[in-house]
């Protein structure tokens, strides 16, 4: 029985279904073209012709048709229509006669209070797109005038009101007068900051809003304090609101029923038993919500301020990931993270990260402690432990690294840090090891749109470090790495790419540099058709050494082959090597496929080295952004 009533139920919403396709009245139209006639058969659209009866449709029809007329200023249109002799009628024939066009006569827009000397005001007033003269078209008036409403209430004129707002059309004349006054009222300024269930100093919480109590208000600076807060990782929830209803705590709405029917019976008040007493008194004159809220402002404080409430709740102190992915470079490998936001209440945090993958191992951590900015200015204390072997790569590494971090309005990030590493290595057979202690210097800038798959973004990083035996390190060098990379889009369906990255090492004694610190190229984020950090100077037994300098390049072209799946033409070039400039570089080009998965995209390339006589071709393989 139950399936039974479902099947006629699924029946009947079938039904319902395909009587909704079949109610569109579909408008064949003569006489008038453009915005104009696509405006009526959206109107008549909505015609449910089964609903009414034949007369009825015919006078929706008429009306509707002089309603989408008019919008664009056409008062008089003579209109004849034939319906479809079906019942219902699925179309009607339309012949137009548009008449004459209404023609603006006289504008009249004003701002009066503090709003008039109020840029933005006076902006979207110049910005208005019709000019006496002009055809009336009703939708440039209509958004002027939500405009305005709209920047009253960005900008903190929350006493505003439209004084005067007609569009007096005379079609007789061919002629509009549009009017349009706003009373803004005065501005208010920020008020107090209350701030609510914050486990983290509030002081601290205050440093990051964008604007103080008397500063005129502004709506976009409230979403970005509760941008700020949700970026520190500290709560759960973050709910920043300007205390509206404490400006209209005397505004009363128009009465929907009599007094009678809402007096208290409390103490010595009683109803009027004369039912002509009772009518008199309802009959008396009463103080509109309006007028009592004039009166209000004629007392008002010149400067008067919006308080501020922000609601809070903690974030979970412990967060944990883990990841799995596989790339031809480094095989399958696995990522698990314990992620701390916040281990006190002045807003220190905790990262570890252990990563695991064939050739390479290591586990790091960062300790932050925010400062008067936490977004943007930090110190950082990090350790890293790394094991590695690859070709002719064995390493072992400890580090540890204090660091000063500031993330400046352009968007840039400067980094100054002093590092301190021991390396236990054998490169190309041989093998050492160092203690290292060098300071440095780096900037950063990342911009992206859609992080997942970017359709426009670069990214540029430069650092500089420097070690010296004078204060007690065992190598003396100076290195400098820089790349950048850009991502553009060519219409919807064309995507460029391009990278270059450069570097170079300056040392009396390069057996001290550590394979950490040396140059090494190849593989699927640098020179694809070479094996992963196979490319670099070897030694007289033909061993991977590394190199002094690098150089590297990348040309991509994608093209959107339908809807997530994309195909790729590429070329790569670079090598590592000891002399400035090289004599020649490695190159590869190929062929890929992208896929933009759930997960993130997913690449696929075949390459091809031209200068690898051993290899005709090598497939690599990955998951994720390029950024």
């Amino acid at each position: 029985m139950g399936r039974g009533v479902i099947s006629r139920m699924g029946a009947a919403a079938l039904c319902l279904g395909m009587a909704h396709g079949a109610l569109a009245l579909e408008a064949r139209i003569d006489g008038i073209e453009g915005d104009v006639a696509n405006n009526v058969r959206h109107y008549l659209g909505s015609v449910d012709a089964e609903r009414y009866s034949r007369s009825r449709v015919e006078g929706e029809v008429q009306r509707r048709t002089r309603e989408a007329m008019r919008v664009y200023g056409y008062y008089e249109p003579q209109v004849h229509h034939h319906l479809d002799p079906s019942d219902p009628p699925r179309y009607v024939d339309l012949t137009i006669e548009p008449g004459p066009r209404v023609r603006i006569e006289s504008i009249d827009f004003q701002v009066r209070g503090t709003a008039s000397v109020d840029p933005p005001f006076q902006q979207a007033i110049d910005d208005f797109s019709l000019e006496v003269g002009d055809p009336l078209v009703h939708a440039p008036y209509d958004s002027l005038r939500n405009r305005l409403a709209n920047l009253s209430l960005e900008r903190g004129y929350f006493d505003w009101a439209f004084t005067d707002r007609r569009m007096e059309v005379r079609p007789f004349a061919e002629s509009a007068r549009l009017y349009l006054a706003l009373a803004s009222g005065p501005r208010y300024d920020f008020g107090d900051i209350t701030i609510r269930g914050n486990h983290i100093v509030t002081e601290r919480l205050r440093q990051m809003s964008p604007f103080e109590p008397g500063d005129p208000y502004l709506a976009g600076q409230v979403a970005q304090y509760a941008q700020r807060l949700g970026q520190t990782g500290w709560f759960g929830s973050v709910s920043v609101r300007p205390r509206l209803d404490a400006r209209r705590e005397l505004a009363l709405g128009e009465p929907a029923r009599g007094w009678w029917n809402e007096v208290s019976t409390e103490g010595e008040a009683a109803l009027p038993s004369d039912a002509a007493e009772r009518r008199q008194r309802a009959e008396r004159p009463r103080i509109s919500a309006l007028a009592l809220a004039g009166s209000r402002q004629l007392h008002a404080l010149e400067r008067p301020d919006m308080p501020v409430d922000i609601v809070v709740e903690p974030a979970h102190r412990h967060r944990f990931e883990t990841g799995i992915g596989y790339a031809t470079d480094v095989g399958p490998r696995l990522r698990f993270s314990w992620h701390q936001p916040w281990i006190n209440s002045y807003g220190h945090s905790l990262d570890h990260d252990f990563f695991i993958s064939q050739p390479e191992q290591h586990l790091s951590g960062v300790y932050t402690l925010p400062l008067a900015d936490p977004l943007r200015d930090q110190y950082r204390f990090q350790y890293g432990l790394r094991h590695r072997d690859n070709e002719d790569t064995r390493s072992s590494e400890a580090t540890v690294e204090l660091a000063r971090r500031w993330e400046f309005d352009n968007g840039w990030i400067q980094t100054l840090f002093a590092r301190a590493t021991y390396e236990d290595f054998t490169q190309g057979g041989e093998a050492d090891s160092v203690l290292l202690y060098y300071p440095g210097v780096s900037w950063a800038r990342t911009r992206t749109r859609n992080p997942r798959f970017p359709t426009w973004g670069d990214r540029q990083r430069i650092s500089f470090e420097y070690s010296d035996t004078l204060w007690g390190s065992d190598a003396d060098f100076l290195r400098m790495t820089g790349e950048t990379e850009w991502i553009r889009m060519f219409g919807s369906d064309l995507r460029f790419l391009t990278r270059l990255s450069v570097g170079a090492m300056e040392t009396n004694d390069f057996s001290k540099i550590p394979p950490s610190l040396r140059f090494f190229t190849g593989g699927d984020r640098s020179v694809r058709g070479y094996a992963y950090e196979s490319l670099a100077p070897r030694n007289e037994e033909g061993r991977l050494r590394g190199g002094q300098q690098l150089l590297t390049g990348s040309v991509e072209l994608q093209r959107r082959i339908r809807g997530d799946w994309w195909g790729a033409a590429f070329v790569d070039t670079g090598d590592a090597f000891d002399d400035w400039g090289p004599d020649s570089l490695n190159t590869g080009a190929g062929l890929g496929v992208r896929w933009v998965s759930p997960v993130g995209p997913i690449r696929f390339d075949i390459a091809h080295p031209f200068d690898d006589e051993d290899n005709a071709w090598r497939l690599h393989f990955a998951i994720g952004p390029e950024f």
